[in-house]
């Protein structure tokens, strides 16, 4: 705790911010974990677990929305906080007794994770904005890329420990283990956050939650058919699938789902370097558009490859590690041109709103994967993920280009 306090105030706060960040992702990765495989094994079908999320995804579009104007009024520390204590408040929802845990009770407690996910993801985005100076994009693009790739690599450890959890402690008590720990990562925010982070000069109105920026608007569009194009087969499809056609137990469906977001992770945190910012580059529309269209085409090889009767495991696996390297550096692309195209003051309205349209593409990707996968297979959500990342790679063209310097 000193050796904190000696911190410059800005890195300070983005450690903080980032720590927040990091312990409410570990709760998320491990639930979503723990919901799939425990309720696959009670004999849910694929879209019965699909809808298990449906209110996590669709609470999500509406608190984005609503969060970024929140955010901009009461200060970013309070959206981060109450986005903990509500985390903690779902957890605690699914420790009933296994009698209670119907289809509506979990939807309900999955709906407050979903509130409590994005508006902690919300708030911790928008802060990085305003911790660095307009002046020094390439940091900005740095400290976004660090921000993002080290949270989903801890996204894919919770998703090793909901599997491992869910073996060794059962359900309830893996839950329970998880409430504890986050609520004293939430007591510790309370008295550390800056107390006025992120609270806008001027007062926003309700309607300033919608865009009025082309920009944002057509970023917001190209991200809800990129992450549409990843939860389609990622969510429910591929997890199920490995379980009933490999013949994967709990620890191996976990374990490899666990790899594959933390390799994610860190590639989104080497974007930068990918991406041309050791040569003094920062990314722009015409980047987007480029590394959406070399995704494109990959689900759609994968379909194939699983029907012309090569090694499934080998198609799928390869396959999906692929996807995932391209897909994380389109996704930290994109994390980094919100940042950069909204407005510093106020700036949750502007990060709300796009992340509500990626939080609604996650809900569209969440219900396909559960409806195609049950009556058309994996490789049929692997050919909708095609068109979805298509789309995008086509909304991108209309990004502003530049030629900015880091």
């Amino acid at each position: 705790m000193h050796a904190l306090s000696r911190l410059a105030p800005e890195l300070r706060q983005y450690l903080l911010v980032t720590g927040n960040y990091w312990a409410f992702t570990l709760t998320d990765g491990a639930l979503r974990m723990l919901v799939v495989l425990h309720f696959h094994a009670l004999g849910y079908t694929p879209l019965q677990i699909a809808a298990l999320f449906l209110f996590y995804e669709i609470f999500g579009v509406v608190t984005n929305l609503v969060g970024g104007y929140l955010g901009a009024r009461l200060g970013l520390n309070r959206t981060m906080n109450i986005g903990l204590g509500i985390q903690v408040v779902a957890l605690l929802m699914l420790t009933v007794p296994a009698a209670w845990l119907t289809l509506p009770w979990v939807m309900g407690a999955q709906a407050l994770s979903g509130i409590a996910k994005d508006l902690n993801k919300m708030s911790a985005k928008s802060s990085i904005k305003l911790l660095v100076p307009d002046s020094q994009q390439g940091t900005l693009y740095r400290w976004v890329a660090i921000l993002t790739g080290s949270k989903n690599a801890l996204k894919g450890v919770g998703f090793f420990l909901g599997g491992a959890l869910l073996a060794l402690l059962g359900f309830t008590g893996a839950v329970l283990a998880m409430a504890a720990m986050l609520a004293v990562i939430w007591l510790g925010s309370l008295m550390l956050l800056k107390k006025d982070l992120g609270k806008a000069k001027a007062k926003p109105k309700f309607r300033d939650i919608l865009s009025k920026s082309r920009a944002i608007n057509s970023l917001s569009a190209a991200r809800l058919f990129l992450f549409g194009a990843r939860d389609v087969w990622f969510v429910v499809a591929l997890p199920v699938y490995l379980a009933t056609t490999f013949g994967w137990d709990f620890w191996q469906v976990g374990g490899f789902l666990a790899l594959w977001i933390i390799g994610y992770g860190l590639i989104q945190s080497l974007a930068p370097a990918i991406t041309g910012k050791r040569r003094g580059q920062v990314p722009d529309g015409r980047a987007a558009f480029s590394w959406a269209l070399a995704l494109a085409g990959l689900p759609a090889a994968i379909a194939l490859g699983l029907g012309s009767g090569w090694p499934a495991q080998t198609v799928l696996l390869g396959g999906l590690l692929l996807f995932g390297a391209l897909f994380a550096v389109n996704s930290s692309l994109h994390s980094y041109l919100i940042v950069c195209y909204a407005r510093e003051d106020g700036v949750s309205l502007d990060v709300g709103f796009y992340y509500m349209s990626n939080a609604l593409g996650r809900l569209l990707g969440t219900l396909l994967s559960g409806w195609v996968y049950q009556a058309h297979g994996l490789p049929a959500c692997l050919w909708v993920s095609s068109a979805f990342v298509l789309l995008a790679a086509l909304i991108s063209i209309g990004l502003p280009r530049h030629a900015a310097d880091a």
